[in-house]
């Protein structure tokens, strides 16, 4: 096999030979239908459960070279569609309680596999983190009778020194509890808890955006900037009237030579110190120009 073959490019014999975004089931997936039977009996003390649900690939192009904010508005507006299809189809699976969409990006991620492509994991719970999240934001709700992240939304866009982007839908921001220099949130304007309830006009918003706030991570330091991103949405089954959509950004870059580790206090302790401020970050990802001057006829596609 040559060694700069890739699985996911036309003609591996893995993928069509012809697509435009392509769902792939996840070769190493750590969810699967029907699940196979754990490893060992759990007790009282440590449960354990089969592990069913769905771990699936979404190829967003097949130019293995180019990467989500190369790609033409109109393709990411296709990405953004394939994303709400199989979350809906997901949602409506047995068992599935969780769906999360991300995108690990770059080699100082642990990135192997180059060509532009993002995850989606179903899970039969919701997620440690995420759980914690709807917690606050129940808690809040109950305190204040407002959706937390309308606050937090009303606060970034009223303060306005933490926003890196807006249009007519949505708005991106370093948050004033920013744990990572470069991390930028989007919002939605209107207050939905899932793909599954966006408007067309917010599917190409969110496009437009996601587009906005990746270029301007790659022009930050002029290369192709990584980071984790992480789709954040209502759970499957249930009631959850008080959760708000929206997506994390987390880079691991501080500056253009030097990470942020996650060393004693971060990852034994929880406590992220940040020796940046978001209202510097914030303005200094605004001044960055969301285009490339080589990709003006690419951007206005």
């Amino acid at each position: 096999m040559p060694a700069d073959w890739c699985p996911f490019c036309p003609g591996s014999g893995k993928v069509p030979d012809h697509y435009d975004c392509y769902i792939y089931p996840n070769d190493f997936a750590a969810f699967s239908i029907p699940p196979p039977e754990p490893a060992i009996q759990g007790d009282d003390f440590y449960r354990v459960a089969r592990s069913r649900g769905k771990c699936d690939v979404v190829l967003y192009h097949p130019d293995h070279n180019l990467s989500l904010p190369q790609l033409p508005l109109s393709h990411i507006v296709k990405l953004v569609q394939i994303w709400r299809k199989r979350f809906t189809e997901l949602k409506a699976t047995p068992g599935i309680r969780y769906v999360l969409i991300f995108e690990n990006k770059g080699a100082v991620i642990g990135v192997t596999m180059p060509h532009p492509h993002g995850q989606i994991y179903a899970f039969p719970f919701i997620p440690p983190r995420l759980r914690r999240e709807l917690e606050s934001a129940r808690a809040h709700l109950r305190a204040k009778r407002r959706c937390l992240f309308c606050d937090i939304l009303k606060k970034e866009r009223r303060d306005g020194r933490r926003i890196v982007a807006e249009n007519e839908s949505f708005t991106a921001f370093v948050p004033f509890y920013a744990r990572w220099p470069y991390e930028v949130h989007i919002y939605p304007r209107r207050h939905v808890g899932a793909l599954d309830a966006f408007r067309p006009s917010e599917e190409r918003a969110l496009a437009e955006i996601l587009k906005w706030v990746t270029l301007k991570y790659d022009n930050l330091f002029q290369m192709s900037f990584p980071y984790m991103m992480l789709l954040h949405q209502a759970p499957t089954k249930g009631n959850f009237p008080y959760f708000h959509f929206h997506i994390e950004f987390y880079p691991p870059h501080r500056s253009k030579e030097k990470l942020k580790y996650l060393a004693g206090v971060e990852t034994g302790a929880g406590t992220f110190l940040n020796d940046s401020l978001a209202e510097e970050k914030g303005a200094e990802l605004r001044n960055v120009p969301p285009v490339r001057r080589e990709e003006v006829e690419k951007w206005a596609a």
